[in-house]
């Protein structure tokens, strides 16, 4: 991994995602490495770098500070091309002093990670007028998260980060995506009786993606799995089923649902 500290010339960049008027990204690139990531199609970065590569935007919070001076409020989501809490977070804390900065404001904060050092920063996020913490988990299969989710929080620490951010007042939610191809309708149950238990009141949905080289991605990576190679490779016909029965057992549970995309 190589790790570089750049300067950046924006913070705040506007976003046309659903909820969020403004995305902030702390990083360039993700030491988390997913198989599946859209990100470098986003940002059109080499597949085979992507993981390999970190920019770490370490002049972030004084450009943010000095934004925010002029910026409409509205919500900031941190962040939509990068984990803002991968493990480089943790030494730099590019991540929390940008927190420090949107809270003198009150910007409301919208946080999607796979990590659960967010905890750390729930001292902040308690203070904020409005915050939501949303854990992404696309699985309950430890063995599948491994090949595919190589870097980030196994999916037993992201429910207990998720049930720690809930216990703290936190508004919290989980992002059932992609919902992996190998999940069965009948696990459905079990998936949001777990996220519900942790303290999830909203579960949002979305399929996997297959853009232009995520197919081959995903294949690398489980290239000796061929089981899981066959459940990937078809991925739309599968999510019509989740989606139904997850809208279905979310209304007996009272568990908000809601499309992504």
């Amino acid at each position: 991994m190589s790790v570089q500290e750049v300067d950046c010339k924006t913070a705040l960049s506007k976003s046309t995602l659903p909820g969020l008027t403004y995305s902030l990204n702390p990083y360039r690139g993700c030491q988390h490495n997913c198989a599946y990531c859209y990100a470098p199609n986003v940002l059109r970065q080499p597949r085979e770098r992507w993981g390999e590569d970190l920019m770490v935007k370490k002049n972030i919070p004084v450009i943010l500070a000095h934004e925010l001076k002029k910026k409409k409020p509205g919500v900031v989501g941190i962040s939509t091309v990068t984990d803002p809490y991968q493990p480089v977070e943790q030494k730099y804390k590019v991540t929390r002093f940008c927190l420090e900065q949107l809270l003198l404001y009150d910007f409301p904060v919208h946080i999607q990670t796979k990590s659960a050092l967010v905890i750390r920063d729930i001292d902040l996020l308690k203070r904020f007028s409005d915050s939501q913490v949303m854990f992404s988990i696309g699985t309950l299969h430890e063995n599948e998260r491994r090949l595919l989710e190589p870097e980030a929080s196994s999916i037993q620490e992201r429910i207990t980060a998720l049930q720690q951010c809930s216990n703290a007042g936190l508004k919290t939610a989980v992002f059932f995506g992609p919902a992996y191809p190998t999940t069965s309708v009948n696990e459905i149950p079990k998936f949001l009786d777990i996220m519900k238990d942790a303290g999830a009141k909203e579960i949002w949905i979305d399929m996997l993606r297959l853009k232009p080289g995520i197919r081959e991605n995903i294949q690398k990576s489980i290239q000796r799995e061929p089981e899981l190679i066959r459940r990937f490779s078809e991925p739309v016909d599968y999510y019509r089923s989740i989606r139904e029965e997850i809208r279905k057992q979310g209304n007996t549970r009272n568990i908000r649902i809601i499309d992504a995309f």
